[in-house]
């Protein structure tokens, strides 16, 4: 039956460019007649969607000062996904951190979601979020009863990682399967084919600017260590890390992955201070020769050899990512000949090929 009818895609929203995007090129791989559901698409900020069918909610036709704030547009979100209609469709693959999810399907059409995590603001990071006054407690309340039903809907969860399937497990009482989202080791081998590197003594940082990053941890300790810190990323808090970084941090953005595999093939390593559902980026450090200096309690974990592509930290606290980066100091050497030697072995776990044929096989 899938066969026959229509495949279609839902994402929560088409406006950046970064990890999780990657994944849905690679659905539209799979899926080249698919139709693309999302809230509301920026061809500006998304011009990597350009060539994808894309069909849009009433949230597309709203002001721009609403539909392009997260916070002003909440309330709208989970009407817009629920009036989608997939009457046509035998497949429907949602990708959601948040609302795509809580589409309804008919009998006869399969609902399969790749879960990125359960909202982060509604359950494993709440108090982060009412720590800046997000959104009130009452509110939330209702939204995690409204998001537990929506859990629900899908016919089949796959997580993107072992610390997503517990979260799902925890807050929606579902089993998942776990597929790690794919890694395109051809492309980019072509990437790295045509470097011309230069040594820099510098770390690097490749992250949307969000609070819940903790990017600011680390501009933190790079402010007291002096070692100079490249961020390269957009977001809400640009400006406040501007504000507090010194001289010897930097900022880019709107990179070509040419000039990003550039500055990790160049870098130190990689700094990831957040809690990650997956991190992408660390595959991409890895396979650039990059080790990666991660905070444990996160999925990145899942995707670093200790000792031999990267170490890892215990607390997001300054203390716990000064020791991290001072005992990379004593161990880069070796640190840096494991990770050219083991990196590309250990991404080879998340090849794009194994992704495809996983995903298929469990439709």
């Amino acid at each position: 039956m899938l066969e026959k009818k229509k495949t279609a895609v839902v994402y929560d929203w088409l406006d950046k460019w970064g990890g999780v995007e990657r994944v849905l090129l690679t659905f539209h791989q799979m899926y080249p007649e698919a139709d693309f559901f999302t809230s509301y698409f920026d061809p500006k900020k998304a011009a990597w969607a350009k060539n994808l069918k894309i069909k849009t909610s009433f949230i597309q036709k709203l002001p721009g000062f609403i539909k392009e704030s997260r916070i002003a547009s909440l309330p709208f979100y989970p009407y817009a996904f629920e009036t989608f209609d997939f009457r046509d469709y035998g497949l429907v693959i949602s990708v959601t951190s948040t609302f795509a999810k809580s589409i309804i399907t008919q009998p006869g059409t399969k609902h399969i979601c790749y879960l990125l995590t359960p909202p982060r603001f509604l359950w494993s990071h709440q108090n982060d979020y009412f720590k800046e006054n997000f959104l009130n407690r009452n509110y939330s309340e209702s939204l995690k009863e409204w998001d537990l039903v929506a859990s629900q809907r899908p016919d089949k969860i796959i997580s993107i990682s072992e610390a997503v399937k517990e979260r799902c497990k925890k807050y929606y009482k579902r089993n998942s399967e776990v597929l790690y989202p794919p890694f395109d080791v051809d492309y980019w081998e072509k990437i790295k084919s045509k470097l011309q590197l230069k040594s820099k003594n510098f770390f690097l940082i490749v992250s949307r600017l969000e609070s819940y990053k903790k990017v600011d941890l680390a501009v933190r300790v790079f402010n007291k260590l002096r070692h100079n810190l490249i961020i390269v990323g957009e977001g809400s808090e640009e400006s406040n890390l501007r504000r507090i970084s010194g001289k010897n941090i930097n900022f880019l953005s709107k990179l070509t992955d040419a000039e990003l595999g550039r500055l990790y093939s160049e870098a130190e390593a990689l700094i990831m201070p957040q809690s990650e559902d997956f991190g992408y980026v660390s595959l991409e450090s890895q396979f650039f020769g990059a080790p990666v200096i991660s905070y444990k309690k996160s999925g990145s974990a899942e995707t670093i050899i200790e000792g031999r592509t990267g170490i890892f930290f215990e607390k997001q606290t300054e203390g716990s990512l000064r020791q991290a980066i001072e005992r990379y100091g004593k161990i880069k050497y070796n640190l840096k000949r494991n990770c050219k030697g083991f990196g590309l072995k250990n991404i080879m776990r998340f090849d794009k090929n194994i992704f495809v044929n996983s995903f298929k096989s469990a439709v």
